[in-house]
């Protein structure tokens, strides 16, 4: 596949970086791992739940040690779950080895996609103030990343062209 590792995207809850990833690998033909659906796949709970029942701390540790087994495997693409990458430990594992795309989105999309879903611990109970300061405070670690997509005016179709002529002349 790549000299530079696997294909790795990050971005905050509801950017698109599993059904980006998913296209991507099909493009590529190769594997496409989500770490969120790893993590509820090994623990056999949803990620609401794990938080619930087991708190954030205990889903950070799994976090950790199940992502970096999928950041070992070779050809594969990757959807980082919105919080994994500010995982030091992670992080410096995708900059040093892997293709690191950011997906960013004006805060408005990201609100919109976000807000209220109880799928998304982390942002259910915030208030609008408090989700973009959330994603301002996550946005500085993203900034990362190795390049920063800026998907607002693009389809999913452009957005995942672009991201192929990168990694194809990376």
């Amino acid at each position: 596949m790549n000299p530079k590792g696997n294909i790795v995207f990050l971005g905050m809850m509801g950017s698109g970086k599993t059904s980006v990833g998913k296209l991507v690998s099909n493009k590529l033909k190769v594997n496409f791992f989500d770490t969120d659906h790893q993590i509820e796949k090994r623990l056999k709970m949803n990620i609401p739940n794990i938080f619930i029942n087991k708190g954030e701390k205990f889903f950070r540790k799994q976090e950790e040690k199940i992502t970096l087994e999928i950041l070992n495997k070779k050809n594969i693409v990757i959807a980082l779950g919105g919080g994994a990458f500010l995982n030091k430990i992670i992080r410096e594992e995708v900059l040093k080895n892997h293709l690191s795309f950011w997906l960013n989105w004006d805060d408005k999309i990201i609100i919109n996609r976000i807000e209220k879903s109880y799928k998304r611990p982390l942002a259910f109970n915030l208030s609008k103030t408090e989700l973009i300061n959330l994603i301002k405070k996550r946005s500085t670690v993203y900034s990362k990343a190795l390049y920063k997509i800026d998907c607002d005016n693009l389809s999913k179709a452009a957005l995942v062209k672009k991201i192929l002529n990168i990694y194809e002349t990376y």
